[in-house]
């Protein structure tokens, strides 16, 4: 469990004694380890202090923010998630599931002493899942812990203020079986490099599993003969990694294959040359300090040798942050960075409210740095209050003299671009992360002139970076990776990529994107934005991802590459915000029978921007011979086949998109979509290669259909396309990329300015 000294709480300042020990004492009958989304019965005892408990006083069990399992409920005996509370001597204990707690114990059952008192020595059993009246148990969470505690604070003098207790009680929360594999590979290395290849097991949930039985084996397809590997998994283990070198050039695959030879899963495509390299990061997440879970240690750990990403940092909100704690992610990034391996960068989010400014990630080259607040919101201790920097305008000006970077970030307070800009600390916007989609923030970019590069990131609350997966709650969709183009794995190659604006995200995928521009006549490159005062880096007639180019041209030619590991479906070339072309894999004559249904969007950008979608679909004449889901990270929403030719489901979207490809058996008839945010009929002879829309209203709301290929087997696209320069001010020129496995890839754009 996390240390006092560390955690990001408040509690009251108050209290009737010297130690808590005198107010109560709190035991678990039993630790043993549960099971993600297994049903349990946890029973807790309390014993009333020398204080005794008065009438009306009490006592609360808190569960973390994070905590997605069963919504805990006092009215119905018979029904899922009941909690029941008696004492030793019949007074009568009410129990009240309370919608909100205070941060980051966020969900709390309040327990009050009625029509009577409990004197020392007095009993309250607390049952969490009882089971005698029928109940099947308490839901527990989807995601994996080391401590899931329920923390116990306590008010015997029934004042409404309770005092936390020395003794804390939790229990391990452990993943399930594996339901899919996951092969993690680099993308882009150079020749002679020695490469590592993850392996992974997930649950039904996306936790790594430790009930991994064999026989594996990894096999491997390119220009070097690689004999298969048998992988002897070590029991308990939650992943494992093959290491070699490759010293032939050209592209790598590597599959994964059970006892029987039947492929279990694939990685991305490996290209070995001498050219640039490409490193994958999460460098946004908490941990259980703040309003995450589990150490910070853990975090780390999980992020180098579960999600086996390269690069990682860590965004606690900063009014959490303790000096203690500041002091401890410095000491913890400075251990855990171990360049050409794993790198780690110091760091925090400034978390000002939308109206000053919004979330922003600070990151820093090296520890030691000062930590610069938004304010002081839950921090007891205000010798450093002079410190804060409350507007965006004052962190600028605070951090004018640091060698650090800032990200802005759509969380809980979406970022206001337009509060202030420093294009020296200011270098790139978050377009997704486990809070959904954001593409709004590049084309508020543009429009206000700002020239900053994309990145994706999970800022992840469970304890995974770099595989954050949503689970049951508040979060939305799958954490997102960002790719650096480096020269070397450290932190002032990849600080200079960022700088550079050398990086594209992900929503999770590790597909690898090329974006160049060629122009007719030489050009003036930038790394660094002339806005800043910076000199050109030199002339040249091409520019890669991220540069800024200065060009008298009217047009230049584009050259995009692109390798997944899943079938690509589109490439979408931007200038500014206008989409110039789009490139397919297919034609109009290759479509099947194969429908995507999309549900897409958010309600607003600020916090409450979930849309939650009910509803189903009804083919008038064809039946629905099979289905897929799209981005259906909770398999508890229902996607269910009813019938010959309707589907009934359930979803919820953040600024994302999920939903389902059918199969029908013809091609005739009308569709008919019927949710509870918009309705409308289509003849299914009218779908074709672009996507019908039904607008729903809110932030790009609607639901989208569209036809495919049955099959899809493209991975690999190179296209070159034409671009008109505009006449003034700049051309930003970007690409998104879709596959068919549902992920999405922006290429941070390559700005060609007057």
């Amino acid at each position: 469990m996390i240390s006092d000294d560390l955690m990001g709480d408040v509690w009251p300042t108050v209290q009737p004694g010297r130690a808590t020990s005198d107010y109560a004492r709190v035991t678990l009958a039993g630790s043993a380890p549960c099971e993600v989304r297994s049903w349990q019965e946890l029973c807790l005892t309390l014993t009333v202090g020398r204080f005794g408990f008065d009438d009306t006083g009490g006592f609360r069990i808190s569960l973390r923010f994070t905590h997605d399992g069963g919504a805990l409920q006092s009215h119905d005996p018979g029904a899922a998630n009941y909690i029941s509370a008696r004492s030793s001597t019949g007074v009568r204990i009410a129990v009240h599931c309370e919608s909100h707690g205070f941060r980051p114990w966020d969900k709390a059952v309040r327990f009050e002493v009625v029509g009577g008192a409990l004197k020392p020595g007095d009993k309250v059993f607390v049952t969490i899942g009882d089971r005698s009246g029928g109940a099947p148990g308490f839901r527990m969470q989807t995601f994996c812990e080391s401590a899931f505690e329920m923390r116990v604070a306590v008010d015997p003098c029934a004042t409404g203020f309770f005092v936390p207790l020395e003794e804390r009680i939790a229990i391990p929360v452990v993943p399930g079986p594996p339901v899919r594999w996951k092969v993690i590979n680099p993308t882009a290395r150079r020749v002679g490099t020695m490469i590592g290849v993850g392996i992974v097991g997930e649950d039904l949930w996306g936790n790594a599993s430790d009930r991994v039985e064999g026989p594996l084996v990894l096999r491997s397809t390119g220009p070097a003969l690689i004999p298969p590997v048998r992988i002897d998994w070590v029991p308990g283990a939650r992943s494992h990694k093959i290491e070699h070198p490759l010293d032939v050039p050209g592209t790598y695959r590597f599959a994964l294959l059970d006892g029987t030879g039947a492929t279990l899963a694939e990685g991305a495509p490996l290209a070995i040359s001498n050219a640039e390299q490409t490193f994958w990061a999460d460098l946004h997440g908490q941990s259980g300090e703040t309003v995450g879970i589990n150490s910070i240690e853990e975090y780390f750990t999980f992020a180098r040798d579960i999600a086996f990403v390269d690069a990682c940092a860590h965004q606690a909100n900063d009014f959490q942050i303790k000096d203690a704690f500041w002091d401890k992610i410095n000491t913890t990034t400075r251990a855990f960075n171990d360049e050409g391996r794993f790198v780690t960068f110091p760091g925090y989010e400034w978390s000002a409210n939308t109206a000053v400014g919004g979330d922003h990630n600070v990151y820093f080259r090296d520890e030691g740095r000062p930590i610069i607040r938004s304010s002081h919101a839950m921090i007891e201790d205000r010798h450093r209050l002079e410190t804060d920097a409350n507007d965006l305008a004052a962190l600028y000006a605070a951090l004018a003299q640091e060698d650090c970077v800032l990200f802005a970030h759509v969380g809980g307070r979406p970022a206001n671009l337009a509060a202030a800009h420093d294009p020296r600390l200011r270098t790139a916007v978050e377009l997704h992360s486990d809070w959904g989609t954001f593409e709004w923030m590049i084309h508020d970019s543009f429009r206000l002139g700002h020239r900053v590069g994309v990145v994706c990131s999970s800022d992840g609350h469970k304890g995974r970076p770099g595989a954050s997966y949503p689970g049951a709650a508040s979060f939305g969709a799958l954490g997102g990776l960002t790719c650096f183009r480096a020269d070397a794995l450290d932190r002032d190659s990849l600080f200079d990529a960022i700088r550079r604006r050398n990086h594209y995200g992900t929503t999770g995928s590790r597909l690898h994107l090329d974006v160049r521009m060629a122009f007719d006549k030489p050009a003036e490159i930038f790394h660094r934005d002339p806005a800043t005062g910076a000199d050109p880096y030199g002339t040249c007639n091409r520019a890669n991802m991220g540069e800024i180019a200065r060009s008298a041209a009217d047009m230049a030619t584009v050259n995009i590459s692109v390798s997944a590991g899943s079938p690509i479906l589109s490439v979408d070339l931007f200038t500014a915000s206008q989409i110039v072309a789009t490139f397919r894999s297919y034609t109009f004559d290759d479509l099947g029978n194969r429908l995507r249904i999309l549900c897409n969007g958010a309600e607003y950008r600020g916090r409450g921007r979930q849309t939650l979608w009910t509803g189903a679909v009804t083919f008038s004449d064809p039946e629905v011979v099979g289905m897929t889901p799209i981005n259906w990270w909770n398999p508890e929403r229902p996607l269910l086949h009813e019938g010959p030719g309707k589907i009934r489901f359930e979803a919820v979207t953040t600024g994302n998109f999920c939903g389902f490809d059918v199969a029908l058996d013809r091609l005739e008839g009308t569709v008919h979509v019927a949710t509870n945010i918009v309705e409308g009929m289509l003849d299914l002879a009218d779908l074709g290669v672009e996507p019908r829309i039904l607008d729903g209203g809110g932030l790009e709301r609607a639901i989208s259909m569209q036809r495919l290929p049955d099959r899809l087997e493209t991975t690999e696209m190179t296209v070159s396309h034409r671009v008109r320069l505009f006449d003034d001010g700049d051309t930003p020129v970007w690409v998104r990329v879709r596959t068919e496995d549902g992920h999405v890839a922006w290429s941070s754009p390559i700005y060609v300015i007057r």
